[in-house]
């Protein structure tokens, strides 16, 4: 054991990874549907590591935590911006809302309890599950005009009322959203489901086929012996039967294959290869005539590739819309991603800029509205580092500029606008997406390890005086967290139904998005038999992660006075 402690003390690197592996092994640990998360095992597991006495440089804290930040405002740009369109203003108030609910809260309860600035910032950040306060908050402690050891000591409070009050927090939001919070708006999640799954079904047979990403889709053979088929165009054929949608994808007639064209007419006895739902195929495919087996047919290559929304008059529209446009003939949507969370799709379902739509169909199908639509996005494991250093660069030193209000100075940090230059850049790459691609492994990376590095590190440096602090401030902050996770959303929840008149499914989404809450999204979900709550998700989300992690600095600013 002494060889262990002496081999971390002298090689921290060691430490760091050891912490990894530690955190992500408790962040593995459930307690019913309940899991610390491996954010909360990070740092519980330097803190443990920590007693050892483990000193890490703090710019291996600072590299990672930049990293972090810019592939968070990558990820979420697009939609940032989205929310500031007229059409996302409702969700954009209730964010807002929310947010500075969450300022108030954790400053008011903070300075009637006497907590000192860094136990605030912890509050903060864990309360509304966002650890990015805990850099932003010690980036801005570190320049207040204090000793270094008075310095330090705050700075340490703060993981330590992060761990306290994340659990408590987040454990009672990912309850008390999509139970509580259906009661306060007088509905059950599962009734107003079924009344938009009522006005999805009543939008119209045509786009049934495409709006049905749960459902697989095949190609199969049929032989025309239906007389009402016979001595008619492929366009006629495609049109005739208005509650689905199929397709003619390729022709034999007699011993020729033939492509499908739309003035090509059909004759008794021809073979056609249709694409369409399974079900469709099971419940309509007699009205063609007999199913065959045509190997040379059927030997067509199909393609599934997901396809970045660019084409601006695309924007807005709906699904319904875009299905019945010439570009989407023989072409189904199986998946639609929004900043990469899954969205419900539907006839009334709006595309956004930046989507990824994953279409499915013939090469020359899915390629032709792929090159409509806007860009293809095609698998590869190569990251764009150029965009990502040059990013975390410009966002640096934007970052540095400050501004002096009633004597504090206030600026972004190098951190802040790395955040910033994130957003800026994952926007671009939404609006011209043949440059800066980061893969989803490499994003994973960015975000995951940035974060969890650095809280382990935060965990590491504090981990001496953690117990203590813990021993001081912990029974308080188990109330004083719990009163300051569920007043914000209450408010939220509402403000948002009585006063913006919002779908109670997209009012707990966008909660769920403003308190940066995935697990609560996940429980809305759950409860509700449906995906609909995660339209109210992503500009929240997006929007929210902006405002929590600025109102680290201005907490500290505030506290300071």
């Amino acid at each position: 054991m002494d060889y262990i402690a002496s081999a971390l003390r002298q090689n921290p690197e060691l430490a760091i990874f050891l912490t990894i592996a530690v955190g992500f092994l408790i962040g593995r640990f459930k307690f019913g549907s309940f899991s610390l998360g491996i954010v909360v095992g990070c740092l519980l597991a330097g803190v443990l590591i920590g007693q050892l006495g483990i000193q890490v440089p703090s710019l291996v804290k600072t590299i990672f935590f930049d990293l972090f930040l810019f592939t968070t405002g990558y990820k979420v740009g697009p939609q940032f911006f989205r929310g500031l369109k007229g059409d996302a203003i409702p969700q954009l108030t209730l964010t807002v809302l929310i947010c500075v609910s969450c300022l108030l809260t954790a400053f008011i309860l903070s300075k009637l309890i006497g907590y000192d600035v860094g136990t605030a910032a912890g509050l903060l950040a864990g309360a509304f599950s966002e650890s990015t306060v805990i850099g932003t908050a010690g980036d801005a402690i570190n320049r207040l005009a204090l000793p270094e050891a008075e310095r330090a000591a705050l700075i340490n409070n703060i993981p330590v009322a992060y761990a306290v009050t994340y659990l408590v927090g987040t454990a009672a939001l990912v309850w008390y959203i999509p139970t509580i919070g259906p009661k306060l708006m007088r509905t059950t999640l599962r009734e107003e489901a079924a009344l938009i799954r009522a006005k999805t079904q009543s939008g119209g047979g045509l786009e049934q086929g495409f709006l049905s990403a749960a459902r697989p889709f095949d190609i199969r053979a049929y032989r025309v012996a239906n007389p009402t088929l016979f001595n008619r165009t492929i366009a006629d054929l495609e049109a005739t039967p208005k509650d689905i949608r199929a397709f003619v994808v390729r022709v034999r007639s007699g011993e020729q294959l033939l492509d499908p064209a739309p003035t090509l007419v059909i004759r008794e006895g021809d073979v056609i290869a249709v694409i369409s739902r399974h079900e469709v195929h099971a419940l309509r495919g007699d009205v063609i005539g007999p199913e065959v087996s045509d190997k040379a047919l059927l030997d067509l290559p199909v393609e599934s590739l997901d396809v970045v929304v660019t084409n601006r008059k695309f924007v807005g529209k709906s699904l319904g819309e875009l299905a019945s446009l010439d570009l989407a003939r023989g072409v189904f949507l199986s998946k639609l991603l929004r900043s990469g969370l899954e969205i419900p799709v539907a006839p009334n379902t709006r595309i956004d800029r930046g989507d990824v739509m994953r279409l499915i169909g013939t090469v020359t199908d899915v390629e032709r509205a792929a090159k409509d639509i806007g860009y293809p996005d095609r698998s590869t494991a190569a990251t764009d580092m150029i965009f990502v250093g040059t990013g975390i660069f410009l966002g640096g030193l934007v970052g540095l500029l400050s501004v002096v209000v009633w004597g504090v100075p206030l600026t972004l940090t190098a951190s802040g606008g790395a955040l910033v230059m994130g957003l800026v850049f994952g926007w671009l790459r939404s609006a011209y997406p043949f440059f800066g691609r980061i893969p989803e492994a490499a994003v994973w990376i960015f975000d995951t390890l940035g974060l969890t590095i650095f809280i382990g590190i935060v965990g590491l440096s504090a981990g001496p005086s953690f117990v203590s602090g813990l021993q001081t401030t912990g029974a308080s902050l188990v109330v004083v967290g719990l009163v300051s996770s569920l007043l914000p959303h209450t408010l939220g929840i509402l403000f948002g139904r009585y006063v913006l008149k919002m779908n109670p499914l997209i009012v707990l989404g966008a909660c769920a998005g403003a308190g940066t809450i995935t697990a609560a999204l996940r429980a809305v979900q759950d409860e509700a038999q449906s995906s609909y709550p995660a339209l109210g998700y992503t500009v929240p989300y997006a929007v929210g992660n902006i405002l929590l992690t600025a109102w680290g600095p201005v907490l500290v600013a505030m506290m300071s006075f």
